[in-house]
């Protein structure tokens, strides 16, 4: 995928070697405090796994390189405009990321690139799947980083919304394309 970033060690853009045997596919959607941006990824993802009968096959989980939010729910308003939209934050609560983590997920998708640098720094050399930006999945946004509506107004929330829903689209084609090759 054009434009990606790839953990430094990793050559292959779906399954750490752990991973190679089993056909279900992995998302960690991850951001600062997993209580905004991340939660909508995985619920929006979530929901259009559902609506498409794929929830079997793909694994879906967020957090924060922050430890400030674990065991939070999301943001209020990150649920609120979510709910506006038809998708269901309230069950989600907020954790960190773990070394762990890198041997669980297929693709680690930042919403920004400080949250990148944090984990191409905890990366360990055997991981092999997609460590990257989420947004570039969205295809032609003019963004690169989902943007953080932590201090903003309502209309923040909605926008990452619009950017969301659009990359999650994109994730899914490749994901589909992936499991129609298997």
């Amino acid at each position: 995928m054009a434009g990606a970033y790839r953990c430094r060690w990793g050559d292959s853009p779906v399954a750490p070697a752990s991973h190679r045997q089993s056909p279900l596919t992995s998302v960690l959607f991850v951001c600062l405090g997993n209580i905004c941006r991340s939660p909508t990824a995985h619920g929006v993802f979530a929901t259009l796994l559902e609506q498409r009968g794929m929830q079997e096959l793909v694994e879906v989980d967020s957090c924060g390189t922050g430890s400030w939010h674990i065991g939070e729910a999301p943001d209020r308003r990150a649920t609120a405009e979510a709910a506006q939209r038809g998708y269901d934050l309230s069950p989600l609560r907020a954790r960190q990321v773990h070394p762990a983590d890198f041997e669980r997920f297929h693709y680690i998708l930042a919403m920004d690139r400080m949250n990148l640098a944090d984990l191409q720094a905890m990366c360990p050399q055997s991981y092999s799947g997609h460590l990257g930006l989420f947004l570039p999945f969205a295809g032609d946004v003019p963004e690169e980083e989902v943007p953080d509506p932590y201090y903003g107004g309502a209309d923040g929330f909605a926008h990452v919304l619009d950017l969301v829903e659009a990359a999650s689209e994109g994730l899914l084609q490749e994901i589909s394309r992936a499991h129609s090759a298997r």
